[in-house]
């Protein structure tokens, strides 16, 4: 909105002067000098001071101070400084000109007399309304909005209704004793947003003639455009899908439809290869200083899909473009998961506590500082349960080895922690229901499979029936078979194993899906079945499903518990230090097999020296010589943990090629 209006007063011009008062001279020396100065300009700093050095009482030097900090700002410091100055300008205009603003349309003469007012009017507005909406002080950006409205314009060129809509969705989950403009429910604050959205229709249809005369047939459309951009989210965030697909419908035919909302709501009812090819459109649209909403939720996709590597690089895309700007942690907090998936533990650990050391600022997007919070810790819990398995993993007589025990006791304490504070941020949250349980939301910021890691602790008892109600009651056929996952591993959890195993074998017979996309979900399906089988004391079914669960997606395995039976042969240099990595790598959790049959993968490491260092490349194919890890190449020099990392490889996590160990251990 800045930057349209921005063009239309280059194109416009300063041709015509209204003075109500201050000193007229020096007021017409200022819009002189301003002519060919934009706001942003490098040069529009020093022309505000001496705009303000000739009238401090004329609002364009604070103007044009207020817009060139805005413009050059990225975090809430610089957001807050361009404030006074915006502030100061939005008020001094209105003093002097808000007569002149009022009777703008009565007729062409007023209206050009008073033109260029009116567009520094909402120049200023928009800036301010944004610098506002950056720092998280919605009442403030509600009273820059009904100054606007006093003036009653019969065309909303700001938008002014429908951004009320987004403030009332944006803090639906506060109430009237925060913000005193909210109402005292997310029902109701939702409930207000598409108020003000049907509001502005309304003034589109009834303006519609006066409009028409002053702009053109047809201005009406981009201003209906404006209005069904809003009611296609607030009704996909109140599962009103269809409602939400006819505005999105609507808008493609005309060319304006965000892409990258289009796809979250496909993400949300579960058409996963529509929402990245959607989400994917708009990847590279946005080029300001904000967060780009498809850098967060394409690597989502990719977890989904078990496309881990392309996630990684996606994300570290966008932190190398963006810097230390918005965004900045959301990318890092993407990374994080995307490392986690594929295994490097490490990795995710590092870049988690950089998105948790990072002091985001959440502009042009719905997503909050407590969402932001939230995320981290889960993640973090879910890496404190990953780093159990992996203790588990590495060393097969973990219960004898007092250093293991010691690890996992204090990884134990350290998770009872972090649940701690997350039950009282889910807690807090009224919008739980629907952001954290209701999987898939387009208003959430963490997948199914880490909700699970939240819930399967608490009540599992509970969520079993939760689940059950859900299967019932959505309506979103693709994400049904997710509500089914998550009432069996409940039922898992709760000790029912009988009930769970049995809900997984339906499953496998019954659930269609989309196997390119819904890899994770066949994984933690795989996984289930394997648990079963291992219960059931069925070894036959137990290697068919770990191995299974190994060809769909391999990172998962070291981290359930399960034990997949292997082959393994060498080659290569065979010395007292390949030995002792051999050696290390055969202490891991693997059922090590001396044949192999179809579901019995074979590894093979080939070990070359070179100087003092040594490189190893890794291979494995399934029982039916499919490829699963193909020259995964890793160089090191002191054995120690190098036979623990290989293990690792060997289930396709990736890495630097050069193996130094790591206090983690991988």
């Amino acid at each position: 909105m800045k930057f349209a209006l921005f063009i239309v007063y280059l194109l416009l011009g300063f041709n015509k002067i209204t003075f109500s008062q201050g000193n007229p001279t020096a007021r017409y020396e200022i819009d002189a000098k301003r002519i060919g100065v934009n706001p942003t300009d490098k040069d529009a700093l020093p022309r505000s001071r001496e705009f303000i050095r000739l009238d401090s009482t004329y609002y364009v030097g604070y103007m044009f101070e207020g817009i060139y900090k805005s413009d050059r700002s990225s975090d809430f410091i610089g957001f807050k400084y361009a404030i006074p100055s915006l502030k100061k300008a939005f008020v001094l205009l209105q003093r002097d000109y808000g007569k002149s603003l009022k009777n703008l349309f009565r007729s062409p003469q007023e209206y050009m007399a008073s033109m260029n007012r009116y567009i520094d009017f909402l120049q200023i507005a928009g800036t301010l309304r944004e610098c506002y909406d950056n720092i998280e002080m919605p009442d403030s950006v509600m009273w820059v909005l009904n100054n606007v409205s006093s003036y009653n314009f019969p065309k909303d060129h700001l938008g002014v209704n429908t951004i009320k809509a987004w403030t009332y969705h944006r803090n639906r989950f506060f109430t009237s004793e925060k913000y005193a403009f909210l109402k005292n429910s997310v029902e109701e604050n939702e409930k207000e947003a598409f108020n003000y959205c049907y509001y502005a229709l309304n003034r589109i249809q009834k303006n519609r003639a006066t409009n028409d005369i002053w702009f053109g047939p047809n201005q009406a459309e981009a201003d209906k455009m404006n209005v069904y951009h809003y009611l296609a989210l607030l009704h996909c965030y109140n599962k009103n899908y269809d409602s939400s697909e006819y505005y999105y419908q609507r808008l493609a035919e005309s060319g304006t439809v965000s892409w990258n909302n289009y796809g979250n709501m496909k993400m949300e009812i579960g058409e996963f290869a529509v929402s990245n090819e959607y989400l994917n459109r708009d990847k590279y649209k946005y080029t300001q200083k904000m967060l780009r909403e498809p850098f967060y939720y394409i690597p989502m996709l990719d977890v989904y899909a078990g496309r881990t590597k392309d996630a990684m690089a996606l994300c570290k895309e966008a932190i190398q473009n963006a810097g230390s700007t918005p965004g900045f942690g959301w990318y890092n907090i993407a990374l994080c998961r995307s490392y986690m998936y594929d295994g490097q533990l490490d990795s995710a650990e590092y870049v988690l506590q950089k998105a948790a050391d990072f002091k985001e600022v959440h502009i042009g997007t719905t997503l909050t500082q407590n969402q932001y919070d939230f995320t981290i810790n889960l993640l973090k819990l879910q890496l404190d349960e990953r780093k159990v398995a992996l203790v588990k993993f590495e060393n097969a007589g973990w219960w004898y080895s007092p250093s293991s025990l010691y690890k996992i006791a204090a990884l134990k304490i350290q998770k009872m922690l972090l649940q701690y504070i997350l039950i009282n941020q889910l807690s807090a949250n009224p919008e739980r229901d629907r952001t954290v349980y209701d999987l898939f939301c387009g208003e959430s910021t963490t997948s199914f499979d880490e909700d699970y890691y939240l819930i399967k602790d608490f009540s599992p008892s509970y969520f079993e029936k939760k689940y059950e109600n859900y299967q019932k009651t959505d309506n979103r056929q693709n994400v049904k078979k997710y509500f089914r996952l998550m009432t069996h591993q409940m039922q898992w959890m709760n000790g029912d194993e009988d009930k769970a195993t049995e809900g997984y074998q339906q499953m496998i017979k019954e659930v269609r899906l989309d196997t390119s996309n819904e890899k994770l979900f066949l994984g933690r399906l795989y996984e289930g079945l394997s648990k079963g089988s291992d219960e059931n004391g069925s070894e036959k079914d137990y290697d068919f499903y770990s191995n299974a669960l190994y060809e769909e997606y391999p990172q998962l395995l070291p981290f359930t518990g399960i034990t997949l039976k292997m082959k393994l042969v060498t080659s290569g240099v065979d010395d007292e230090e390949t030995k002792k990595v051999v050696k290390e790598l055969k202490h891991c959790e693997i059922k090590w097999a001396d044949a192999a049959d179809e579901t019995t993968p074979i590894a093979t490491i080939s070990f070359l020296k070179k100087g003092d260092r040594y490189e190893a490349t890794v291979n494995v194919k399934n029982g039916l010589n499919k490829n699963i890890v193909t020259n995964e190449k890793m160089v090191f020099k002191n054995t120690e943990g190098a036979g623990k990392e290989l293990a690792l490889r060997l289930f396709g996590k990736s890495g630097a090629m050069i193996f130094e160990k790591t206090d983690a251990g991988n």
